[in-house]
C-alpha cells in the first residue's frame, strides 16, 4: 500500500506532469498564462509540444486557438492543455466547434491494495516486442491520421525515460500491455492497451498490476485515464482514487 491522501498530492501529480516536458523538451517558454513546452527533436509527438494554461486566461477557445497557432508554428499539429480543469471545461464546446478533439483526463493515484487479480502470464519484452499493438492502438483512437515519425520518436522518448514493456503473448504473439516509467520516488503506468478482439478477458487487469508490481516500492504511482471512460473504473477497483484532472484539447494534422 503506498501513501493515502494528503492535500500536496495534486502538486505531486501537476509536478510529475511537468518533470516529464523537463525531461523531453529543449524548448520551456513563459508566457501571460502559463509555458509553451516543445520537444524540437520530437516534433510530432503531440505529448511534448504544446500550450500549458496554468491559470485563467479569461480567453475564448478561438483566442486560444490563434495563440497556439503562433506559440507552435511550424508543428502541424495544436494542442492546448488546460491545467485546471474547471478552466478548460467551458471551452470544450469552442475547440469541438473549431474541429479540435477534447477530452478531460484524471490522474489517478494508487492508494489501495488490489484484490487478487486473474491468472495471466504476464512478461516483460523489449519495447520493440508490442509495436504491432500500438500501430493498433493509434489507428484505433486517431482513425485515417498518418502517425509520420511518431512511433519512432515514441520510442526515442521511452529509451530517454527508462520505459519498461510487459505483455501478455497468445500463440506466440503479444495481445496485450502496459508500460512502466519510473523517476526517482514517482512512476506512472503510462500505457496499458489490450486488442478489440481480446477484451473482457481480464488482459487490462492483469497488465496493469504486473506494472505496478514492477513499480516497487514508488512513493506514489500514477496512471491516467479519461475521466468518463470505463478504464476509470478497473483502476479503481486496483486502488487508484482520481487527485487532479486535466482537459487536453488537440488539433489533428491536416
Amino acid at each position: 500500500m503506498r501513501s493515502t491522501a494528503s492535500p500536496d498530492l495534486a502538486d505531486r501529480a501537476r509536478a510529475w506532469y511537468r518533470a516529464a516536458h523537463a525531461a523531453v523538451c529543449d524548448v520551456s517558454e513563459p508566457w501571460e498564462h502559463g509555458t509553451v513546452v516543445r520537444a524540437t527533436r520530437f516534433p510530432d509527438y503531440f505529448d511534448f509540444n504544446m500550450v500549458r494554461v496554468e491559470g485563467d486566461p479569461a480567453m475564448s477557445a478561438a483566442a486560444l486557438a490563434l495563440f497556439a497557432d503562433e506559440a507552435l508554428a511550424g508543428l502541424p499539429h495544436r494542442r492546448i492543455d488546460f491545467e485546471q480543469a474547471e478552466v478548460g471545461e467551458p471551452l470544450r464546446p469552442g475547440f469541438a466547434a473549431l474541429g479540435w478533439m477534447t477530452e478531460r483526463l484524471a490522474w489517478m493515484h494508487h492508494e489501495t491494495a488490489p484484490p487478487a487479480g486473474p491468472d495471466v502470464v504476464v512478461k516483460e519484452v523489449p519495447y520493440e516486442a508490442v509495436h504491432d499493438l500500438r500501430v493498433a492502438w493509434h489507428f484505433e483512437d486517431f482513425p485515417g491520421h498518418d502517425p509520420r515519425n511518431y512511433f519512432a520518436e515514441a520510442r526515442e522518448v521511452a529509451a530517454l525515460r527508462g520505459a519498461r514493456v510487459l505483455a501478455v503473448h497468445e500463440a506466440g504473439a503479444p495481445i496485450a500491455f502496459a508500460e512502466l516509467l519510473r523517476d526517482g520516488e514517482s512512476a506512472e503506468v503510462s500505457q496499458v492497451y489490450v486488442l478489440p478482439e481480446h477484451r473482457g478477458r481480464g488482459l487490462g487487469t492483469a497488465t496493469t498490476r504486473a506494472a505496478m508490481e514492477a513499480a516497487g516500492e514508488a512513493r506514489d504511482l500514477w496512471i491516467v485515464a479519461d475521466d468518463a471512460g470505463r478504464p476509470k473504473e478497473l483502476y479503481a477497483r486496483l486502488g487508484f482514487r482520481p487527485i487532479w484532472a486535466v482537459v487536453m484539447t488537440l488539433r489533428l494534422p491536416g
